[in-house]
């Protein structure tokens, strides 16, 4: 059963050493995550999952000690899923996809220990069926799981965002805002796939894995953090 949630963005430059100058610029993004991963800990989870979307290669389970890095991003620095894990076995894992990297770093800097945990990495285009019915089977893994989901909101705020101004992205992420600040699952289930796939939305297979696992769980939301620093939505919150 599902006990509590966290969503945060995932952009690389929420690492310091990758935004490098820029760092201070989302300084308030980085405490609302700290903050959530808090609320997290304070469920006394017995498992926790992090969501996160991936390409291709970085789909599917990762388990926990699992190695991420951001060299691709011109920085030399590792991160694994979480302490522990078997150097052995964890050598031969793939590589975590950026968005669990960045969930690594998160839970690095915050020093979790919790509980177990493990990444699950979905496709952009996962259908919305298979995203509920994969949180269906998260929650039903034990009897206090928690979610940590990572994912950004739109990437077309502004002229100069990375999908450039689509005049819709503003309406959806609001939306996408108020749902997670009222842990409303129905409006989750609801989001448009095409729409969030035409906005550059990568959180949205994320948000709907959270709907699937937050089904009957009757958890309160709260908007901890909501901005779009460089054109892209990014929006945290926690489930309780």
């Amino acid at each position: 059963m599902l006990v509590a949630a966290a969503v945060c963005p995932c952009p690389p430059l929420l690492v310091p050493e990758v935004a490098a100058g820029a760092a201070p610029e989302l300084d308030a993004a980085r405490a609302a995550c700290t903050d959530a991963v808090g609320v997290l800990a304070a469920a006394r989870p017995d498992r926790l999952v992090v969501v996160g979307p991936a390409e291709q290669s970085g789909r599917g389970p990762h388990p926990q000690g699992a190695r991420g890095s951001f060299r691709g991003f011109g920085v030399d620095l590792d991160v694994r899923l979480g302490r522990g894990g078997d150097e052995a076995s964890t050598a031969a894992e793939r590589e975590l996809p950026p968005s669990l990297a960045v969930a690594a770093w998160l839970l690095d800097r915050t020093e979790w220990s919790a509980a177990p945990l493990e990444g699950l990495g979905v496709g952009e285009p996962l259908a919305a069926e298979r995203c509920f019915a994969a949180g269906g089977d998260i929650a039903a893994r034990g009897d206090r799981v928690a979610l940590l989901v990572m994912g950004d909101a739109s990437a077309c705020r502004t002229l100069k965002a990375p999908g450039y101004l689509d005049e819709r992205a503003a309406g959806f992420d609001a939306e996408v805002a108020r749902a997670l600040g009222a842990a409303d699952v129905g409006a989750l289930k609801a989001l448009d796939a095409e729409l969030a796939y035409e906005l550059k939305a990568a959180g949205r297979a994320p948000w709907q894995v959270l709907a699937g696992a937050a089904e009957n769980a009757d958890l309160s939301g709260q908007l901890l953090y909501e901005d779009a620093p460089y054109g892209v939505g990014y929006l945290v919150a926690t489930w309780s």
